[in-house]
Parts: C-alpha cells; structure tokens; sequence
C-alpha cells in the first residue's frame, strides 16, 4: 500500500506546545506509592524517598508537566494532611480508588521535590467538590507566598524557605461526576468563587484551568464559556480509549481480536472531532483563541490485569497503545492553536502507563517509547502537511493506512512522525520535501514495531518492544521513501 506524503517545509503553522507531552500521576493504585515514592528507608534506591529508577528513566523523555494529586483523588484531598512531619500525618481512606488508607507521606513536599528531580513544571488539581475556598486559597499561598503569613510561615517550619514557582492550577476536577455531580450552571458559579481565591503573590502568575466536559458534553463547554471564560486560562477535557463498552466490559489489554484493534485506533481518532467540536464553542467566546483547551486525561481504558486489586487500574501496555499514543500527539499538533496542554493517564503502574514497577524491577512500556521518540516535537514549529493515503479496512469501515505529522526543531531539523495502524500489511510512504532551499541532507530514522498484535514488555522480558533503527528508506530528489512495518511507529529526522 503507497501513500503520499507532501511536506511543506516553508509554509509554518505555530508551536506544538510542548506541554501537550505531559503526565498525569493519582493517588491511585501504585501510581504514587511504590511507582515514584519508597520511602527514604526503602532498599530500592531512591533519593529522599523518591526511586531514582524512575526519575532517571523520566527524564529521557523531557517530561514537561505533571499533573497532581488527581483525578478523583483531588476532590477529596485535604492538603494540610500531606505536609509537616510524616509520622503525625492523617490517614485516610481513598474512596474513589480501591478502599486503601492513604498515609499523606507523599504530599506537597514530596511532589515539589519529585517535579524538581525531574526539571518539571508542577500542575496541581485543587479541591472543589468537598474543599472549601479558604483552604484553596491558603495552599496556593502555602506554595507561591514570599513573605510573612501564617501559611509562609508553616511552609518554612515545614523545611522550605524559598516560595516554589506555580504556574498551574486547576480549579477542581470532573464536577459533572466524582468532583460532586453538579450541573453546569452550578459548577460555573463556583469556579468564579473559587477562582477569585487563587491569588498571584510576587512575580508568580496561576494559569487557572476551569474543570471542562466529559468526552461530548457539548453543553458544558457551552455554560463554562458563557458564564465564566474571562476568568480562566485553560478548559479540560477528559476523553478516554475505551474499545468496550466502560461501565459493562471495556475490552482486555492483550491478545485483542481483530475487530478490538480496529474499533481502539477508531476510537482513538475520535479524539480529533472532540477537539474541533468543542473548540467551535470555545471560538464563539474566544475567538483569539486566548484560552488554552487543557485535555488533562486521556488514553486507554482496559479491564483491570487479571488478579489485580480492580480499583489500582492496572494494565498491560502493548504496541497497540503505542500506536493510540502517536495518533494523539498526531491530532494534538493538528490542533496546536487551541491545544496547550494534555496530560496522559497514567505515569507509572495505572491505565496506559510509562512505567510498570514490582518491588525494585521496573520496566518501560511501548508507550514510553513513543513519548521518547516524538520528544523532538516539542516546542518545535508545526509545518503543513497534506497526505493522499489508502485506507486500513475491516467489516466495511475505514480508516486511514498512515497517520503522520512533521515539525521544524530549532536546529532546522525536520522531524517526521509516522503510525502505520494495519495489524497485518506493510506501508509505503513517499515523502515529498517542498521549500526546500537545499537538497536533502542527512536522513535517520528509528522505529517501534511488532510481530504480535499484543505484543508487550514484561519483567522476564523487558526489551521485547523497544525502538530499532529504521533502515527501510531510501532518498531521491528531496523524496524520502519509506516503508513501515505492519503496526508500527516511526520518527525520521532530516537534518537541517
């Protein structure tokens, strides 16, 4: 199957923010504890309580933001439990996940610490649903307030003198759902409460994020827009990958039928019209497009792994996530005027993860790889691109063969992402290089493949799936051809 690919090297359509490469880690399962967090007594090596496996492995991806404490977790979080001295720390029960006592011992502290270790910017959910104003409003001071006060004061008994930077900050989480059930109309008016509490102390400016729809909840958008948009910075929105049906059976993990692997890509893509839809709303009240739309969780959504606690989330992590990961980076970029953030769920041991631990082993996943991989992209100069490409078909749907998208880095390099979804049949793709003031230099490539359609990493075997160089092209004439591999993702760099 040949596609064609034109690339218009000249023709620049803004930055990819390099935020929409952000993560998203709960207090959830063994996401927080036993993912980043040990403990400084632990035996696995860690600094400061925080695994150094982990944070090295992060870094290689240039994590640019991470989300906390949730999620569900938010809205019922109470951040004065999570700081001072860990032994005197309240317990509590986390409802929404699993019934477990959490202990705090990983509260503010910790996170600034963990985000610092990792050179990332810290985007911390607030408490709407059962929090009130005032104790919103004294843990931004807690953090960003330089100076004498009581919550400035209690941060540097507490072992921190210098205020932290906080650029983001979101203003609850889903209060259409587990942040409280509320309407629209309601949750607009409290987000203009709460908000006006989220005070800038200094040189420290919040990028306020409203609590924005779940999936196509057009009317949400619609209320918060209209009641309430010149107050925020960014709007969520949540959509996850679920090839099932989510609350009677979401589909499995490994060994998916023909028919799963199809329906998941598909559903993948739909991404792309959420975007446009609720953008059109969002345009009708900024048409600047001042306001960032947020999507602070996606990705995929399977049965738990057989044996597992079902309120951790946890899951394997195949090829076939890989390729739902570079599909959504594919329509994020598309997207790059109204997208400035997303966040993937989750970092490490939840949902479509980055990382899988148990006790001191730790493994990386096929979606990992691809976040590695498309690092290039980030902050880098979206170009035009057009591609006239076959179609991947099954029971008489379609979908395109080939995803792909291009970039400009700051060196002049042109990075070229590509995502071949057919489970069985190669791709060729002819890449048409336009603009360009000098013949073709310098050609690389790397690709992530598979022979299974659930092929995955485990801890007996934890290279199964990791990128190769990509040998299968060949340049003419400004025309890089390539071939890729059946389920495969490939990133090709032309050296500027």
């Amino acid at each position: 199957m040949t596609n064609k690919l034109v690339i218009n090297t000249d023709r620049e359509l803004g930055k990819i923010n390099k935020n929409i490469y952000g993560h998203f880690s709960e207090h959830l399962g063994r996401c927080i504890y036993e993912g980043f967090w040990v403990g400084e007594d632990s035996p696995i090596p860690n600094t400061n309580g925080i695994r150094n496996d982990t944070v090295a492995a992060l870094k290689k991806m240039n994590v640019p933001v991470l989300r906390w404490p949730g999620g569900c977790f938010a809205d019922e979080y109470h951040w004065k439990d999570g700081v001072g001295p860990r032994e005197d720390r309240k317990k509590m029960v986390n409802t929404n996940w699993g019934g477990v006592v959490e202990n705090n011992h990983f509260g503010t502290h910790e996170f600034m610490m963990l985000c610092e270790m990792l050179e990332t910017e810290p985007y911390i959910c607030g408490n709407v649903g059962s929090g009130t104003v005032q104790e919103m409003a004294e843990w931004v001071e807690y953090m960003t307030f330089d100076g004498e006060s009581p919550m400035a004061n209690w941060r540097k008994e507490n072992g921190r003198d210098e205020p932290w930077k906080l650029t983001y900050f979101g203003v609850g989480n889903e209060n259409w759902g587990c942040g409280g059930n509320m309407r629209p109309e309601y949750y607009a008016d409290l987000y203009r409460r709460y908000q006006t509490y989220v005070k800038n102390y200094g040189d420290n400016k919040v990028y306020k994020i409203a609590g924005g729809a779940n999936v196509d909840d057009f009317n949400w958008t619609e209320v918060l827009m209209r009641e309430a948009h010149w107050l925020m910075d960014g709007l969520s929105l949540h959509y996850y990958t679920v090839p099932g049906e989510f609350w009677t059976g979401k589909g499995v993990a490994l060994d998916p039928t023909e028919k799963e692997w199809f329906v998941t890509l598909k559903k993948a893509l739909h991404m792309d019209e959420l975007i446009t839809k609720h953008g059109t709303i969002m345009d009708k009240y900024d048409p600047e497009k001042r306001i960032g739309m947020i999507i602070d969780e996606w990705g995929t959504w399977f049965e738990v792994e057989p044996g597992t606690n079902p309120g951790f989330l946890y899951q394997q992590n195949t090829i076939r996530d890989a390729l739902v990961a570079g599909l959504h980076f594919h329509i994020f970029h598309e997207h790059n005027d109204r997208v400035q953030m997303a966040n993937i769920a989750q970092t490490i041991n939840v949902l479509q993860a980055m990382i899988l631990t148990e006790g001191e082993k730790m493994i990386l996943t096929p979606t990992y790889h691809v976040f590695e991989m498309y690092k290039v992209h980030q902050d880098a100069t979206r170009l035009d691109i057009n591609i006239d490409g076959g179609t991947y078909e099954l029971n008489g749907e379609h979908l395109p063969a080939v995803s792909a998208s291009a970039s400009k880095d700051k060196e002049g390099n042109i990075n070229i992402s590509l995502c071949n979804l057919n489970h069985k049949e190669e791709s060729t793709v002819t890449i048409e290089l336009r603009g360009l003031v000098e013949e073709v230099g310098q050609v690389s490539g790397r690709l992530l493949t598979a022979n299974e359609s659930d092929a995955h990493n485990t801890f007996d075997n934890p290279e199964n799936v990791k990128p190769v160089a990509l040998e299968s092209f060949s340049v003419e004439n400004n025309v890089l051809t390539v071939t890729l591999p059946a389920m495969s993702v490939a990133m090709v760099t032309v050296e500027g």
